[in-house]
């Protein structure tokens, strides 16, 4: 009678349960359906005799067994997969690509995806694959390049501190012309709800409290924001490098005096792991010279 063979899909599901402690997540992180993963364990689990996992509410925790299994396997399995990604993407066709992974997808908005076009003529016509995710990367994620305020990768990845953030209020021209700071007493001050630490730490360098300005609308990110701050009467607090765009087309004005540091910075990482290590590190440092750039024109401009 002919053994059975494991399924690598199989192991490569409970792996991924096993990191996610939940099926439910890893479904979503392997791009299948729930259903999958558990007829995967299921395969698993028969082929052994054992069991791997048990549910617990939405929570699934390795038995002993699973344990045991999911740490003599965990690292050969992504040795295998980084293996077989880094073969294929070192085709001819992929030659010339670079994928570029971030945290902060405003700044890919208003700043860099505009950009690309110049970084692209200045490599022969290099493609760009942009992404976003808020996500910490694994050591299987698929991408060269890792921009972020507050993701790290390890020591070992070459990275460039590219912007020293620095925050500036901000409003239609006709709302705060000539009003100066005390126009947050009266007009409402829009909220971005994934960057809490914004507003309290720009009302502490300007020394003033939550109780001395109007609380406007909510929104999840700074690229939701800028279209109502625009045409809206009400201000935003935002970083100066996300907004300059709009300052210069006469979209915005920015509050005199409203400039300081959020003592955050943005770094630009070219993973170890990369395809095109020199892609990657020529990448980072043309966008380190294009945001010193942008730097230096605003504080030239006030």
């Amino acid at each position: 009678m002919e053994e059975k063979e494991i399924s690598l899909n199989a192991v490569r599901a409970f792996v991924q349960v096993a990191r996610d402690n939940s099926v439910t997540r890893a479904s979503k992180t392997l791009g299948i359906t729930q259903s999958s993963v558990s007829r995967h364990i299921a395969v698993l689990e028969e082929y052994f005799g054992e069991k791997l996992i048990e549910r617990r509410g939405r929570q699934s925790q390795l038995t002993d067994f699973g344990r045991l299994f999911a740490d003599a396997v965990a690292e050969s399995l992504h040795t295998i997969l980084y293996t077989a990604k880094r073969m294929r993407r070192n085709d001819r066709a992929e030659a010339n690509r670079l994928v570029v992974r971030t945290s902060l997808s405003t700044f890919a908005y208003t700043l860099l995806i505009p950009n690309l076009r110049e970084f692209s003529k200045e490599m022969g016509g290099v493609t760009v694959d942009v992404i976003s995710s808020l996500s910490a990367p694994t050591s299987i994620d698929n991408f060269d390049v890792l921009l972020t305020r507050d993701l790290t990768l390890s020591d070992l990845d070459d990275h460039w501190e590219f912007y020293d953030e620095q925050l500036v209020c901000v409003g239609a021209p006709d709302c705060v012309a000539g009003r100066g700071l005390e126009a947050l007493r009266t007009t409402p001050v829009l909220t971005v709800t994934s960057r809490p630490d914004i507003l309290p730490t720009w009302l502490q360098a300007m020394d003033m409290k939550m109780s001395d300005i109007l609380s406007g609308a909510r929104y999840d990110h700074h690229f939701l924001a800028l279209p109502a701050v625009t045409t809206g009467q009400t201000l935003l607090v935002a970083p100066d490098i996300v907004v300059a765009g709009l300052v210069r087309q006469g979209l915005l004005e920015v509050i005199p005096g409203s400039r300081t540091p959020s003592g955050m910075r943005y770094r630009a990482y070219a993973v170890d792991r990369s395809h095109n290590p020199d892609l990657a590190r020529a990448f980072c440092r043309w966008l380190t010279r294009l945001c010193r750039k942008m730097t230096e024109e605003e504080k030239a401009n006030g």
